[in-house]
């Protein structure tokens, strides 16, 4: 039986906060296109993440993920003048977290808990701090000081650099099959928090542990 992970690391948009919480003031500002504007733009958002890191052209994820949403706009032709751009911004630094999470971590009491995010480090504050989640994350970890994003190694060695244990030794958590190859081709035990209930990537490295969902997470440790 494996032991439980010195401490776990959880990706933190599409994990613990749910990015399409925007759909509803995105169908506000335009009725109908809620759900399709949201998608695009997550995947748009991802997409220069991963161009970016290729291109070695490093913006920092507000950036990026405001280019996302000038071009999903764009490609949907919904026009986006500057303050819808702002309201749209700022509620993407107000994602709620998805309904399990509180009581999933609320659970995991005497496992140090770390975030480790894309994100920059000014929403990552901002979300920690609005969710209520600043007392039960020890750590919260952000790509930015690398100025390269997931899935690099550099990202994962980043958390085993700040925990100070051996990446055998650390559990990741995250709803992205991509970033769950990721960190196991780096080494981690991983917990694939697969809601939507998705075909496994095919990249060569399987989770260690597939989830219905954050709920699941305790009992997958025993």
């Amino acid at each position: 039986m494996a032991t439980r992970p010195a401490a776990l690391v959880f990706d933190a948009y599409g994990t613990l906060f749910d990015v399409h919480s925007v759909t509803t003031l995105c169908d506000e500002l335009w009725p109908g296109s809620g759900t399709q504007l949201s998608q695009l733009w997550r995947t748009r958002q991802l997409e220069y993440t991963w161009l970016r890191s290729l291109m070695g052209r490093y913006e920092g994820f507000d950036r990026v993920t405001e280019a996302a949403l000038r071009y999903a706009c764009a490609a949907l032709k919904l026009p986006c003048n500057e303050a819808k751009r702002e309201r749209l911004m700022r509620a993407y630094r107000q994602l709620a977290t998805f309904p399990e999470v509180a009581g999933a971590l609320g659970k995991l009491r005497g496992i140090r808990l770390a975030i480790l995010s894309n994100g920059a480090p000014a929403m990552l504050r901002e979300l920690v701090s609005n969710s209520g989640l600043t007392a039960v994350i020890a750590d919260v970890l952000s790509v930015d000081e690398l100025r390269i994003y997931k899935p690099s190694p550099k990202v994962y060695q980043l958390a085993v650099d700040r925990l100070g244990a051996p990446a055998a030794s650390l559990g990741f958590v995250s709803s992205n099959g991509w970033d769950v190859a990721g960190a196991k081709s780096f080494g981690f035990r991983t917990f694939w928090v697969n809601r939507a209930g998705a075909p496994r990537d095919e990249l060569g490295f399987a989770p260690d542990h597939e989830l219905g969902s954050l709920a699941d997470l305790p009992a997958a440790l025993e």
